[in-house]
C-alpha cells in the first residue's frame, strides 16, 4: 500500500510539472526592435499579386507591427499588431482589413485584453458584424504576424524535436480560439527574385476536432526562418478565412518566386 501511495505521488507531481511547463508563455530570446523591409505577396505558384510596405516599431514599451500589401487593381490589405515582449511576449491588438474599390470588404480585429473579437464583412450592400468573447489564454495565444514572433522565439526547441501547443484566434466569419501544433518540417532552399536562399520551415497544424472537420478544412500554415539571427523569410497560407486561396509573401521583393524544396543534408549536419 505505501509503494502504492508513493507511485500516486510521483504521478501527480509529474502531471502537475506537464501542467506548469504547458501554462508557461513564449520567452523573448530575441527582442524586436526598429524595422523596415518591403515583401512581396504572391499566389501559391509564386506570380506577384502585391507590393508590402512592412514596419515596426517601439512606442510605450510595445512592440507595433503594420504591414500593407498595396495590389495594381487598387485593392489594399493591412494588418496591425501590438505586442509586449517582458516578461514573456504577449499579444495585446491584432486586426485585419481588406478594401477594394474604396470600400471596406472585410475587417477581423481582437482586443487580447478584452478577449473580444470582432468580424466585419460585406455581404452586397450590408456589412455584417459579428462579435464574440473567446478564451484567450495570455502570452499562449496568438493571431497574424505575431505567429512569426513566436517561431523566431521558440526556434532552437523546435528545431531540437519539441512540438509546442499554443493557440491561434481564427476567423470563418465568426472568431474562435483553436489550438495549433508548432513543429520543425525541415530546411528548405527557394529562390527569390535571382537568389537562392535557405530556411527552416515550421508547420503550425490547427488541431481542430474530428467533427468540425466535417464542416471546415482549415489548411496549415507554413513560415520559414533565416538562420540566427531568426528572422522572417516566408510565409505560405490562406489570406485570412480558411476557405481563402493560400498565398506568398516573400522577404525578397521580385517578379521570380520558385517553390521550397528540400535541403539534402551529410553527415546529420543541420542549422542552428
Amino acid at each position: 500500500m505505501a509503494d502504492m501511495n508513493a507511485t500516486k505521488k510521483i504521478v501527480l507531481f509529474a502531471a502537475t510539472i506537464l501542467w506548469c511547463l504547458s501554462a508557461l508563455g513564449v520567452e523573448v530570446t530575441e527582442f524586436q526592435g526598429g524595422a523596415h523591409g518591403f515583401p512581396a505577396l504572391l499566389s501559391a505558384d509564386g506570380k506577384k499579386l502585391a507590393d508590402g510596405d512592412f514596419s515596426q516599431w517601439i512606442e510605450d514599451e510595445r512592440l507595433h507591427i503594420r504591414i500593407i500589401y498595396r495590389f495594381k487593381s487598387g485593392q489594399r490589405i493591412e494588418e496591425n499588431a501590438v505586442f509586449r515582449q517582458k516578461p514573456e511576449l504577449i499579444q495585446e491588438q491584432w486586426s485585419w482589413r481588406e478594401i477594394k474599390d474604396g470600400q471596406l470588404q472585410r475587417e477581423f480585429s481582437i482586443d487580447f485584453k478584452s478577449q473580444m473579437a470582432t468580424a466585419v464583412k460585406r455581404d452586397k450592400d450590408e456589412m455584417k458584424n459579428l462579435s464574440d468573447k473567446i478564451d484567450i489564454q495570455p502570452g499562449r495565444t496568438f493571431a497574424g504576424f505575431g505567429f512569426t514572433l513566436t517561431l523566431q522565439n521558440l526556434r532552437k526547441r523546435l528545431i531540437d524535436g519539441e512540438r509546442i501547443e499554443l493557440r491561434a484566434v481564427g476567423f470563418n466569419p465568426k472568431p474562435k480560439a483553436v489550438a495549433v501544433e508548432l513543429s520543425h518540417g525541415g530546411i528548405d532552399e527557394m529562390k527569390m527574385s535571382n537568389r537562392l536562399l535557405e530556411g527552416d520551415r515550421f508547420v503550425i497544424h490547427p488541431k481542430i476536432p474530428a467533427v468540425a472537420k466535417v464542416f471546415v478544412n482549415v489548411p496549415d500554415t507554413q513560415i520559414w526562418l533565416t538562420k540566427p539571427p531568426a528572422g522572417f523569410l516566408r510565409w505560405e497560407g490562406p489570406v485570412a478565412e480558411p476557405n481563402d486561396p493560400i498565398i506568398r509573401v516573400d522577404l525578397v521583393p521580385g517578379d521570380e518566386s520558385g517553390p521550397a524544396k528540400p535541403v539534402e543534408r551529410t553527415g546529420g549536419e543541420r542549422s542552428q
